[in-house]
């Protein structure tokens, strides 16, 4: 009798442990890209001056766990590239078609660039360090770079300056690194993406 009233005691106990942590476990918050409000901007210099544009961040989403941010993607339509500096229209088309050529980052062939978020760490205030994994071309890196990070329960805002070298990507047109004879028509291997990235709770 005392034995089946001991095993009744452990599964009452087990069951009631299971309720109580089911009950209490918080379910990550799914954030979805608003992609009409997120904006993304590229910066790329060269010796002799620097061009400026737009990219479209086309879908994404970010994971927190109620208290920070634990996962995320971002991705980039390439084909999206507009240029904002160059007032001929003739010259911007031919810049941007450059952009998209094999030279750069061969937009036929590679339509999409992917931002995986591997970890955010918390250094003041709203000012935090992401880290993760860029695709560009089929060619992923680890990078890590700054933000502003805002969040609540229905919406968070990102705020970014993420400096990529382009090599590191296998777009090497351009570059004093690789090529010498470039001189004065020399581009940076660094671009810049800054990034304003909006996204709302389902």
């Amino acid at each position: 009798m005392m034995k089946k009233i001991g095993m009744s005691f452990i599964a009452l106990t087990a069951i009631t442990a299971f309720a109580f942590t089911t009950t209490n476990a918080k379910k990550d918050i799914n954030y979805t890209i608003d992609t009409k409000s997120t904006t993304s901007t590229w910066l790329g210099k060269k010796v002799t001056g620097e061009h400026a544009g737009g990219i479209t961040i086309s879908k994404g989403n970010i994971i927190s766990d109620g208290k920070t941010i634990t996962g995320g993607t971002f991705e980039f339509d390439m084909n999206s590239i507009t240029n904002t500096d160059v007032t001929d229209k003739e010259y911007s088309a031919k810049l941007i078609g450059h952009l998209k050529s094999e030279d750069f980052f061969s937009t036929e062939k590679n339509p999409t660039a992917k931002f995986e978020i591997s970890k955010v760490t918390l250094k003041a205030g709203n000012d935090y360090e992401i880290s993760g994994k860029l695709t560009i071309k089929g060619i992923t890196n680890e990078i890590t770079f700054p933000a502003l990070i805002k969040m609540d329960a229905k919406t968070v805002v990102t705020v970014a300056k993420i400096t990529v070298n382009r090599t590191k990507f296998d777009i090497k047109y351009g570059s004093a690194t690789f090529f010498e004879s470039v001189g004065n028509k020399a581009i940076s291997d660094d671009f810049e993406l800054n990034v304003n990235v909006v996204a709302t709770a389902k």
